[in-house]
């Protein structure tokens, strides 16, 4: 086996995001070398990694010639340069998750056939490659409203997903391919994060379950157990490892659900990458999912992925009517509380419902956590100076 510590091996990422930052905890802990490839000269990882390279993750030459730097290369986004991560694997590079998976997961379209041919269930959808062949199938069929509206690709955080529920919000919606499903009623959103090595070895994380705020489409809570039955759990799980399996990716594969009114598992979508229904797994976890990460991209031995407690996670996102220099207010006062724990992700301006950090709450029991989450979240304000 490769000698990944305290040696000369350099691993490099694709972001510099909070995901990477979190990341860097874990190569820190192991004494990895890190290089970072990221946009912004202030990105979150740009003050903590070995190494910081400033490229446009969508550049051909920049991507390309950060690859030619290091040893492995992985992501913690997947909207990047596909042509420039099939050149470096043809050279040699050994890149996790694989560019053929990234490049299915990144087309939203792409990841929706995927998932019909290899017989994952899934909401029925249609591809368009524009806005004007979306009016016409429109125009020309019966197509119930409401239904749901996603750009094919560079979607993220409820941005590119919309509930078309009239012919005007058809009218607002951006001109780019795209693809519409069918609105699912669903009781719940589940996610289950599977962590497969390049040995084959593979193992899921306990079913999560989310709660989404209703305006921004952005994850509000993540709680973990989902408080759902023993059986939806097992088929959750199961049809996870079913798509991980059709992959046959290296890495991590985040997989969002519904849980249907009739307990069917619908998968909405996945992405290839360390992900935010997993940041529980930091505090109430055997392994976090970025040490999972990092185990699985250098085919090193799997973690326990049990929980020692139960946990929820509450993102912190700007605050509507506030931009400039971040303050997070009251976070003394959530810290008083016991089994809080406040991630802050070092981006220094804030605007409405930008991802700024989160808290985990632990307890052994859940609905107490739970109620713990809620006074974190009324507590603390992320606004501007």
């Amino acid at each position: 086996m490769k000698n990944y510590f305290s040696s000369d091996f350099k691993l490099g990422v694709l972001g510099g995001g909070q995901l990477g930052r979190m990341l860097l905890t874990e190569t820190q802990k192991y004494d990895i070398y890190t290089a970072i490839l990221d946009a912004s000269p202030e990105a979150p990882c740009a003050q903590i990694c070995n190494e910081f390279h400033v490229g446009n993750l969508l550049d051909y030459n920049a991507v390309y010639n950060f690859g030619k730097l290091v040893d492995v290369l992985t992501i913690e986004i997947e909207h990047v340069n596909i042509e420039a991560l099939h050149q470096l694997e043809k050279e040699g590079l050994k890149i996790y998750p694989q560019p053929s998976v990234i490049e299915t997961i990144q087309h939203k379209g792409k990841q929706k056939d995927f998932f019909v041919q290899h017989g994952i269930p899934t909401s029925p959808h249609k591809r368009f490659i524009d806005k004007t062949s979306l009016l016409s199938y429109v125009t020309e069929n019966t197509v119930d409203f409401p239904f749901v509206w996603k750009s094919a690709q560079f979607g993220y955080d409820g941005t590119g997903v919309k509930v078309v529920r009239t012919n005007d919000d058809l009218e607002q919606l951006a001109d780019t391919e795209c693809i519409i499903e069918e609105l699912i009623p669903f009781k719940n959103e589940l996610a289950v994060i599977v962590a497969r090595n390049a040995h084959g070895e593979i193992k899921t994380y306990p079913v999560v379950e989310m709660e989404f705020h209703p305006e921004a489409n952005q994850v509000e809570y993540v709680i973990c157990p989902a408080r759902i039955d023993e059986t939806v759990s097992i088929k959750a799980r199961e049809v996870a490892l079913k798509v991980a399996e059709s992959f046959k990716h290296v890495g991590l594969l985040a997989v969002e659900m519904f849980q249907t009114k009739d307990d069917e598992i619908l998968v909405n979508e996945v992405a290839p990458r360390t992900h935010n229904s997993g940041h529980y797994s930091i505090e109430a976890s055997y392994t976090s999912q970025f040490e999972q990460h990092l185990r699985t991209v250098l085919n090193l031995p799997l973690g326990n992925t049990d929980s020692k407690v139960a946990g929820i996670m509450v993102n912190l996102v700007g605050e509507e009517g506030f931009t400039g220099d971040v303050v997070y207010e009251n976070i003394e006062k959530v810290m008083e509380i016991a089994g809080v724990t406040p991630h802050i992700y070092g981006k220094k301006t804030t605007k409405p419902f930008r991802k700024m950090g989160h808290v985990t709450i632990v307890d052994a029991d859940i609905d107490k956590a739970r109620q713990i989450a809620e006074k974190v979240k009324k507590t603390i304000r992320v606004i501007s100076k």
